[in-house]
């Protein structure tokens, strides 16, 4: 006993009974204050980086394309004129790369011209042409051309300069560009090189995909056809989440025993199957000594020490699980009759399974303003464009500037002896205060995202917690129980609290920050050969990975000391994790008996939805009606994949609620345990299906006034 008391106080005391305490505390205090006040601090700078970057930035730079001018297609005089022609889009993958290609803005070097349609038939400038004026070889094409080429210009001297394409081809805007058709039927005369490869070769070197308008309005229309279909599914994930929490309460222990059964069943297959394998490859000899050393890693499979090995752990399993089952199993009851109280406490504030819609829309806009932030600090800064020509040593090119800064604007430099001089666009300029900070910014805007995201998630964890801790600590369910109990723990969190979740929310910002920087140091070095350069770094990412696991664990128990007790967090996170280790073995069979029924409740919504989708938008459910026909789609597995994606967001924003109802109600039964000895003085909290469990029963006359 003597031990068994001096390992609990190596963990702090027991919390002592307070004879005021119903709960979470009203009357409390600011906590981390300081804290708080550099978060604001730091909130109002993210605010005035987003001012300079809407000030500095123009983000049509990169929403709408530019001619060889500079001037933007789809805007101002070019209003009619929303798409780019390129007059040879075969130079775009012969002259660079795609990375350069993207962030140049899809910017190649060949002339541009913004046109109100792209080109529907094939032409091409025959050789008896090339003598005669622009006016009359360019007579239904003339809108192909530069704005400004003469009408009386010869065609000859108009393509050396490349103010006119010398053919066309069958093209379809995507992104805002004339993309020719990669299905090449045709033949031009002079051009016999333009078939399918090259076309598609050019196109790759813009676009991963060139047919991407036409996929793209294949899945608008199945969205138009299929949305109402796929609100459904996702109702139906709705109402598959809410069933299955609020029936836990009723078959929460079959279910579990359900779930155990079957993960002892599922090792003992495995141990059958490795025996199998194991005899079949023992008669035959194959051992691998005969195989030797090897970094072919299947053939290890045709070795019997193999399927030994995976035997002889399998069974180690199922031994332990076994074992934790005969000797554990008071604790798990103990897990069961938590879950089933965690129903029942959602059951009784429904609110609190649409709160995730509320932290939805707070992370939607914390992300949509770093995102838009971002966006304008990258196009920050005037547009800077050099001189380029296809051939410097081409006769009147020897005296042009190349690479040299030009006005685009300045039409009397664009029109000089030297063919295919052009004013491109090369990047924006980083002169300026706002430009030479741009790296600082972004990185403050990073810092931002992160501190602000995690800020979101830590305010939704205490607010839940402040709710299903009031629930708790009713000791009459649910008259007890406040009117408002998470619009009460909404106002009192934000009220008092602000500092301590930017506290814990910085810390865990600053853990994910290395782990970023870790990452594209890793990235950095996956060319290099040095193997042990790359093992530590594999062991840093192990450890930071590590970690961030247990500031989110750390901080999810402290958050919901603070919504009880509204202590600073440092406090809070000491006391809980304090709480924790004096109760560690029930801590690890809660936790992993939650994750399993959670795991499973996930399977069950997202695998219902996704089945029932598979059937109904692939046509084969039959007899259901013409109200209940499928949709004819373009893609049906587009649907599918939206309605599971769906609702595995819905299925994981319900099941945290209740997760977070567990964690809370199973810290606040240890607190119990330690505050109350069930006497008429000191009364349990606790339902009677956890009394009943540990063998003990209040002795107060109120208890059977207690709703079971």
């Amino acid at each position: 006993m003597g031990g068994k008391q001096d390992e609990n106080e190596a963990y702090g005391k027991s919390a002592k009974y307070d004879p005021s305490f119903r709960g979470p505390i009203k009357n409390r205090g600011c906590t981390d204050i300081i804290c708080c006040v550099l978060f604001l601090l730091f909130i109002l700078g993210y605010i005035v980086v987003g001012l300079v970057a809407w000030v500095y930035g123009d983000p049509r730079q990169v929403l709408y394309p530019r001619n060889s001018t500079g001037a933007y297609c789809g805007m101002g005089e070019n209003q009619n004129k929303p798409y780019v022609l390129y007059f040879n889009i075969f130079n775009c993958i012969m002259a660079t790369n795609i990375i350069s290609i993207a962030q140049n803005g899809l910017q190649c070097p060949t002339p541009q011209v913004c046109v109100s349609s792209c080109p529907e038939a094939p032409w091409a400038v025959a050789g008896s042409q090339l003598s005669k004026t622009v006016g009359e070889v360019f007579k239904e094409n003339k809108n192909f051309c530069l704005p400004e080429v003469p009408p009386d210009m010869n065609v000859m001297k108009s393509l050396e300069q490349e103010l006119c394409p010398s053919f066309l081809l069958p093209s379809a805007p995507a992104l805002g560009r004339c993309f020719p058709s990669p299905n090449i039927n045709f033949t031009l005369p002079g051009y016999e090189w333009i078939n399918n490869t090259t076309v598609s070769n050019g196109i790759s070197g813009l676009l991963d995909s060139i047919n991407a308008r036409d996929v793209s309005v294949k899945i608008f229309e199945d969205f138009a056809q299929s949305w109402y279909w796929i609100l459904v599914a996702l109702g139906v994930a709705l109402v598959l989440s809410l069933l299955f929490i609020l029936l836990l309460r009723l078959v929460a222990a079959p279910l579990v025993l359900l779930l155990i059964v079957g993960v002892l069943a599922v090792l003992a297959y495995g141990i059958y199957h490795c025996w199998q394998q194991y005899r079949t490859l023992r008669d035959k000899g194959a051992s691998i000594a005969q195989l030797g050393f090897t970094t072919n890693l299947s053939a290890y499979q045709s070795v019997q020490e193999t399927w030994l090995a995976a035997l002889i752990v399998l069974a180690v399993l199922e031994g332990i699980l076994l074992l934790m089952l005969i000797f554990l199993r008071q604790r798990i009851r103990i897990a069961i009759a938590l879950l089933k109280e965690a129903s029942r406490a959602v059951g009784q504030m429904m609110s609190t399974m649409f709160y995730p819609l509320v932290t939805f829309v707070l992370l939607v806009i914390c992300i949509g303003y770093w995102a838009m932030t971002a966006l304008y600090l990258a196009t920050s800064g005037q547009p800077q464009y050099i001189y380029r020509v296809p051939n410097p040593s081409a006769p009147g090119c020897e005296d042009v500037p190349v690479n040299k800064s030009c006005d685009p604007m300045d039409q009397s430099k664009n029109f000089s002896s030297c063919p295919g001089l052009t004013c491109a666009f090369q990047g924006y300029s980083s002169t300026g205060l706002a430009q030479r900070s741009l790296f600082n910014l972004q990185i403050y805007g990073v810092l931002g995202l992160f501190w602000t995201v995690n800020w979101v998630l830590a305010l939704g964890q205490c607010v839940l917690a402040g709710a299903f801790a009031s629930f708790y600590w009713a000791f009459r369910k649910p008259q007890d129980v406040p009117t408002f109990p998470l619009s009460s723990a909404f106002i009192r969190t934000l009220r008092y609290h602000t500092g301590s979740l930017a506290f814990g929310a910085l810390i865990l910002t600053l853990v994910q920050i290395a782990r970023i920087i870790l990452e594209y140091i890793d990235h950095k070095l996956r060319g290099s050969q040095n193997p042990v350069a790359r093992c530590i770094i594999c062991c840093f990412k192990c450890c930071l990975w590590c970690l961030e696991k247990f500031i989110k664990f750390l901080n999810r128990n402290a958050y919901i000391m603070i919504a009880i007790y509204g202590k600073n967090f440092c406090v809070s996170a000491k006391n809980a994790f304090m709480l924790l280790m004096r109760n560690v073995v029930r801590v690890v069979v809660l936790d992993k008996v939650t994750d399993l029924l959670l795991f499973f409740g996930k399977l069950l919504v997202v695998g219902g939805v996704g089945v029932l989708s598979f059937f109904f938008f692939s046509g084969r459910i039959k007899g259901l009606g013409k109200d209940f026909e499928n949709p004819h789609l373009n893609y049906y597995w587009l649907p599918i994949m939206t309605s599971i994606m769906g609702a595995y967001v819905i299925a994981s924003g319900f099941f945290s609620v209740f997760g977070m109802c567990v964690d809370t109600l199973f810290l606040c039964f240890l607190e119990d345990l330690e505050r109350n000895d069930g006497s008429q003085e000191r009364p349990y909290y606790m339902p009677k299906s956890l009394l009943k469990i540990l063998g003990k029963k209040n002795k107060t006359p109120g208890e059977g006034k207690r709703k079971k």
